[in-house]
């Protein structure tokens, strides 16, 4: 037999005892002396409970019961209602504002016209032009004339040739040009001289926008002198250089 069924045999087998003695002690005949006497029945009456005071405290307590199992979960309760809304936090102090420069790639846009033998003797007016398609506004363009040039006269003259774009002359920063100017010279000179010489007008262009630019060269005076006898182009080949340059 385990310890704890010999345990619990023994308690009731204590048990048995107790009421045995109870219940015989209910039993016991009250003296013949007192039954007319009503303080002897007064105590006679009181004597049963005494009894079970007395043997209650000399009844040992049995050993613990096994605890019973934790109940079901309960459902759940009443949400609650909706507390105060919170306040409005300190202003935070002003961030650093960060710049990121992408690096765009840059593709190469150029083109060239040219001429075999313009053999153009116009003295003011346009010589040649060549149509670009420019792809950035915040690019420049650069642009270059390469042919013969001369001038003659029989007093001091001056001719220029220059770029325009779109019909005017670069402003960005300044305009793009060459002059020849040919003096008189002493009386022992022939003024008459016919001199062609390769030359060449070269600059660079800010400032023009993107899309189609008709650039072209021109022939005129220079200030505050008689224009001469120009040609442009002759015998040989003439040409326009135009490329997109970032800036």
């Amino acid at each position: 037999m385990r310890s704890s069924d010999r345990a619990a045999a023994s308690a009731s087998s204590r048990l048995h005892l107790c009421l045995l003695q109870l219940l015989l002690l209910l039993l016991w005949p009250a003296p013949l002396g007192c039954m007319d006497n009503p303080k002897g029945k007064q105590k006679s009456q009181l004597r049963p409970r005494e009894v079970v005071d007395l043997y209650n405290g000399m009844c040992l307590q049995g050993p613990a019961g096994v605890p019973g199992r934790d109940g079901n979960p309960g459902a759940n309760g009443i949400p609650g209602t909706p507390g105060i809304p919170g306040r409005d936090g300190f202003k935070g102090e002003k961030g650093e504002c960060l710049r990121e420069t992408f690096e765009e790639t840059w593709s190469p846009n150029y083109k060239q016209c040219s001429w075999s033998a313009l053999n153009y003797g116009i003295d003011l007016g346009k010589i040649a032009e060549c149509t670009f398609t420019k792809m950035r506004s915040n690019s420049a363009l650069r642009v270059l004339f390469s042919g013969s040039l001369r001038l003659k006269c029989k007093s001091a003259c001056c001719q220029r040739w220059y770029f325009t774009f779109n019909g005017a002359e670069c402003s960005g920063p300044l305009p793009i040009e060459a002059i020849i100017y040919l003096d008189q010279g002493s009386p022992e000179m022939n003024s008459t001289i016919n001199i062609h010489r390769t030359s060449s007008v070269e600059g660079l262009c800010e400032g023009i926008s993107a899309g189609l630019v008709d650039v072209a060269v021109w022939v005129g005076t220079c200030a505050d002198y008689p224009k001469g006898d120009a040609s442009t182009g002759w015998n040989s080949v003439s040409r326009i250089i135009i490329e997109e340059l970032p800036k």
